[in-house]
């Protein structure tokens, strides 16, 4: 079997940049950068590559293949003339789900009823049965018809990359592990200085900042659907575990500290850091964000504070704004990197971003306010 194919990483909006810089430091070349997916040729090491080390990307996803459709029997044509037994055997299930967007084949149902027609003939008059009993591994298809262009792929992580594994409880309002990596590495802030998160919330950010600066691989806790496909050697991906449990930097010091004014948070905070591996590097506090108490002299506040979503009186978000913007006028040398989907904050906060950065969490636009203090030579 030839085992070189497309590999499609979907990402937020915002995060594609991110993502191919990460396949560079892999040793993939990113051959197509679009909005929400990047495309890379790879090969079955890189499958597990990708889901153990993508920070993030939200799937891998293997291309069967792409086509252009405008009626239902061009769909099926295109789907039959696809080389489904190159990784479905005969007993094996192929559930399909995807989406249309701007297409003639507008309905999702009826192009996931075709596509799954198309796959069972193909693959019954490939193996001479008439019933396909989808009894043993699961290869979930996933497609999607966009301006008519039909894309079909088998996604090989299973639970979206973001769910690494040790946030087994959370807040009402849960910032996407990918995102709070995302926010981590836009930053420039060095692990030798001091990191604050005065609004850590189930911890996602410190969590994700301690991981990264000790080079966790961010899939090391968790399962993915490829470890069940027969095509992966399994010593290929223990191999690749292993490699990467031992590249975790031991010998560096960080200086992380989570706070937040909800107790309950705290607690959380702790419980998911100590999953993580990295409770002994994070200095989890109860603390109010508007009367930030530090002896540092600078350093980086990466934070995701309540857009108004979150709190009942949208004033009350406003008046935080205003309040945390003349506690941080006490860190003159800091850098502060907030996220908020508030259309006015630099209004409310009182001062114009040094840089601003567009990133969706799910649907809802956000933006990433950079204000920097004390600016590092260069990133680490």
């Amino acid at each position: 079997m030839n085992d070189k194919f497309e590999i499609v990483v979907p990402t937020l909006l915002g995060l594609e940049a991110l993502v191919s810089k990460e396949l560079y430091r892999l040793g993939y070349d990113a051959k197509k950068t679009e909005d929400g997916k990047v495309t890379f040729d790879g090969d079955f090491d890189a499958v597990c590559r990708a889901n153990l080390w993508l920070r993030c990307g939200e799937r891998v996803l293997i291309k069967v293949g792409e086509f252009k459709a405008e009626t239902a029997d061009e769909l099926y044509d295109g789907v039959y003339a696809l080389p489904w037994e190159r990784f479905i055997s005969k007993n094996d299930a192929f559930p399909v789900k995807g989406r249309t967007i701007r297409s003639t084949l507008n309905s999702d149902r009826n192009s996931q009823i075709m596509i799954k027609k198309a796959i069972a003939d193909k693959l019954g008059n490939k193996y001479g049965i008439t019933w396909m009993p989808e009894t043993d591994i699961t290869y979930q298809v996933q497609f999607t018809i966009i301006n008519n262009i039909v894309t079909l792929m088998i996604d090989t992580s299973g639970d979206q990359l973001h769910k690494r594994g040790y946030r087994q409880k959370s807040n009402l309002a849960p910032l996407r592990e990918t995102i709070a990596a995302a926010m981590v590495m836009i930053s420039y802030w060095k692990f030798e200085e001091p990191f604050l998160d005065p609004f850590c919330g189930s911890g996602t950010i410190p969590i994700e900042a301690a991981m990264f600066k000790r080079n966790i691989a961010p899939g090391l806790l968790r399962h993915f659907a490829f470890e069940a496909f027969p095509q992966i050697d399994k010593k290929l991906y223990e191999d690749i575990k292993e490699e990467s449990r031992e590249s975790v930097h031991t010998d560096v010091r960080l200086d992380i500290t989570a706070s937040d004014i909800d107790p309950y948070a705290i607690e959380l905070t702790k419980s998911n850091a100590r999953k993580a591996g990295v409770g002994d590097f994070i200095n989890v506090i109860q603390s109010d964000a508007r009367h930030i108490i530090t002896d540092k002299a600078c350093g980086s506040i990466i934070t995701n504070p309540p857009y108004g979503e979150r709190l009942s009186d949208t004033e009350e978000t406003k008046r935080l704004y205003r309040d945390i913007y003349k506690s941080f006028l006490e860190l003159p040398k800091w850098s502060y990197y907030i996220l908020t989907s508030h259309e006015e904050f630099e209004k409310e906060f009182g001062r114009k971003a040094d840089r601003k950065r567009k990133i969706y969490n799910g649907m809802l636009r956000c933006w990433l306010y950079q204000y920097y203090g004390n600016k590092p030579d260069k990133k680490k």
